[in-house]
């Protein structure tokens, strides 16, 4: 085999020292030289072989001090010969948070083996992205990460808690450029709450690269968003209704966007939103592209993609509804028993965080009383607070300031707070749709999780309903839960406030 131009000299079986052999007959060339004398293998002269020898020993100098010299050193020594290792590592300077050692399951540790890397993303993109945690893509990230970057319009369903949000925030980061001033992606969440996390999580995926996030919605000042927006605004996140406002008072500029996404897509597309979308979408260019991504797609999703989208690119990861991590349970109670079974979960439960549901705002505001009367933590939020009101709330309870949340449907789409790993449905849901995205606020992105039924004697034929319908187990309740299946020691978070109940201003 030819080995001529495979190795520098002095390295393997190329031209130059053979240092195996100890052969130093090697004539260096010299382009003054003619051609003939290349073929001359003579004895070299005493100086020339002098030369080489001093050669050789530079060289095994330098293979013993990579070998026997601190890093420092070799970093010199490297820098010395003028090679930048600034380009080989940038990622052990990165401020990485500790390591997630907690157990997951297959719904995002099936993946393909590919790494963040494999996509050719902007450097300060991966710095962002590892520094969130990040460590390799979920199942959804690898399937949509690399068809967004082509351009193509995307309808995906992926389970709750799987990793959708950084799906189409990666690579709408992506394909942003920063130096051109105008907003180039629109995200369009159903709910304020979603928005803000939608946003935060933007942010820091892109705290390196010099993107302007903005967040925009209903209920919060539009004067202060119409001047916010005389500023750059490269990545705009918020609710249908308030984006269309501000687009149709000639504030919010959308010719230049050529993203839409859909978060919570098959939410979006009830009758609530629709018309605000579709009418959202007249002020997009003709060439945009549409994603959408959600864990449910009924009817209407497929009707709007007929319409508005261009052989979108499909992907499905739903051969099960429900998340692997999540065990589920009933308690057959009476309505009065309610509360009493509530107290006693509490006393048995090894619970990090808890969200408890119930089906109207009254219910959530008497029962976060009671729960505070028998002594535990309890925030709550519904739809009639007041938008400030809601925001602190939630920002509380994320933060770890409370154990136990108690809301309406509201806290149901999207909401990523990763301690929760008990959910309880002190109101059972009308349907399994609801009942899905309940349940998946606990066992985010492959943890374990708990949920928790209580059923009455008029619940019993929607249990049996929701089975069928999501092809799932629901069983009776044991005495005695086993904490392995919902809980680690190391999941603990410490919760700063003992007692504390956040009463509506509304």
């Amino acid at each position: 085999m030819n080995t001529r131009g495979r190795y520098p000299p002095g390295m393997g079986g190329g031209r130059g020292l053979n240092y195996v052999h100890g052969d130093l007959n090697y004539q260096p060339r010299n382009p003054q030289q003619q051609p003939q004398q290349y073929a001359q293998r003579g004895p070299l002269p005493s100086h020339q072989q002098f030369q080489q020898q001093q050669l050789q020993q530079q060289w095994l100098r330098r293979n013993q001090l990579a070998t026997d010299s601190s890093a420092d050193e070799v970093e010199k020594t490297i820098q010395s010969e003028g090679v930048d290792s600034s380009s080989q590592d940038w990622k052990a300077q990165l401020k990485l948070p500790q390591p997630d050692t907690r157990y997951r399951t297959e719904d995002v540790t099936a993946t393909k083996g590919n790494e963040f890397e494999d996509y050719f993303l902007k450097r300060e993109l991966l710095m962002g992205i590892y520094e969130k945690g990040f460590e390799r893509p979920s199942p959804i990230q690898e399937e949509s990460i690399p068809i967004v970057l082509t351009g193509s319009d995307i309808l995906a369903r992926a389970k709750n808690g799987t990793g959708k949000t950084a799906a189409f925030c990666i690579p709408a980061l992506e394909r942003i450029d920063q130096d051109n001033n105008v907003i180039q992606v629109i995200i369009l969440v159903p709910t304020r709450e979603l928005a803000l996390q939608t946003s935060q999580v933007c942010k820091e995926l892109g705290k390196h690269l010099k993107i302007q996030v903005m967040v925009t919605t209903g209920g919060t000042s539009l004067k202060d968003d119409i001047m916010r927006l005389y500023q750059p605004v490269h990545l705009l996140v918020g609710t249908p209704g308030r984006i269309l406002d501000l687009a149709r008072k000639g504030i919010c500029i959308l010719k230049d966007c050529a993203m839409l996404v859909m978060d919570e897509a098959d939410k979006l597309l009830s009758p609530e939103f629709q018309p605000s979308i579709e009418q959202l979408i007249r002020f997009l260019p003709a060439h945009r592209q549409i994603l959408m991504f959600s864990a449910t797609f009924p009817v209407t999703v497929k009707d709007f993609k007929d319409r508005y989208l261009n052989k979108p690119y499909v992907i499905n990861l739903m051969d099960e509804l429900t998340l692997k991590g999540i065990t589920q349970f009933y308690a057959f109670v009476e309505e009065r028993q309610k509360v009493h079974c509530l107290n006693t979960l509490f006393s048995k439960l090894q619970i990090n965080q808890s969200i408890i549901f119930c089906n109207s705002v009254n219910r959530v505001e008497l029962l976060a009383k009671k729960i505070t009367e028998l002594g535990y933590s309890c925030f709550y939020i519904h739809a009639k607070m007041l938008q400030d009101h809601r925001n602190r709330v939630f920002h509380d309870f994320r933060n770890g300031a409370c154990r136990n949340l108690v809301c309406t449907d509201l806290f149901t789409r999207g909401i990523d707070i990763q301690a929760v790993n008990v959910v309880i449905n002190f109101d059972f849901p009308k349907n399994a749709e609801t009942y899905l995205h309940r349940v998946g606020r606990s066992g985010r992105f492959g943890h374990l999780g708990l949920a928790v039924n209580l059923i009455t004697y008029e619940d019993r034929f929607n249990l049996y309903r929701i089975e069928q319908e999501l092809g799932t187990e629901i069983k009776q309740i044991p005495p005695q839960i086993d904490q392995a299946i919902y809980c680690r020691s190391s999941d603990r978070v410490p919760i700063t406030n003992s007692i504390c109940v956040l009463h509506s201003e509304a």
